[in-house]
This record gives structure tokens, C-alpha cells and sequence, in this order.
């Protein structure tokens, strides 16, 4: 069981490699900087980009974007688990457990 009671899902939208990861990186990290998921995970900006756009059209993460540091004219996007999200990939864990629990 999750924290919130909810039943194991396996859940084919968080499952994806990639995703996954983002989701595991924003559960544990809260908000995070475009720039530094994707350098964490060692992606393109093409692939963080498709990928979070598959988990905002899902209600997973909100991204939020806002001004540079000092005032500077380029946009920051900020990237957090909604409250959906995170009950969503706890949810998967915990289905992901039983499974490798032989369940």
C-alpha cells in the first residue's frame, strides 16, 4: 500500500525508463530546473522535452516558467510532481515492489 492507502497500479506512463527517473528525481527532489533533470539524466533537451510533455498532458507535473536569475531576458522552466503525480508513481513503486516481491 501506498501512504495514502491507494492500491499498487502499475502504471505504463511512469514506467517508460526516462520517465520514471524524472518522476524518481522529482519525488525526491521536489521542484527541479529544466537544465539540471536533463543534465542528470544525461539527456537531450528534444528528449526531456517529449518526455515531460507526455507527463503534463497525463496531470503529472506542472512546469512553470519564470525569469532568469538578476532579471535576465530568457525563461527558467521549473518542473514539480503535482499532487496527482506523486500519489501516480507512488502508486507505481509500490506496484513495482509486489512484483519483485513475487506478488
Amino acid at each position: 500500500m501506498t501512504s495514502d492507502n491507494q492500491q499498487p497500479v502499475f502504471n505504463e506512463v511512469i514506467h517508460a525508463p526516462i520517465r520514471l527517473r524524472i518522476c524518481g528525481l522529482l519525488d525526491t527532489y521536489g521542484t527541479m530546473r529544466f537544465d539540471v533533470l536533463r543534465d542528470t539524466l544525461e539527456i537531450s533537451d528534444a528528449t526531456c522535452s517529449k518526455h515531460l510533455k507526455t507527463l503534463a498532458e497525463h496531470d503529472y507535473i506542472q512546469l512553470d516558467k519564470k525569469a532568469g536569475e538578476g532579471g535576465k531576458a530568457y525563461k527558467v522552466t521549473w518542473v514539480k510532481l503535482t499532487r496527482e503525480g506523486k500519489q501516480a508513481f507512488q502508486s507505481h513503486v509500490a506496484a513495482l515492489r509486489q512484483i519483485v516481491a513475487g506478488q
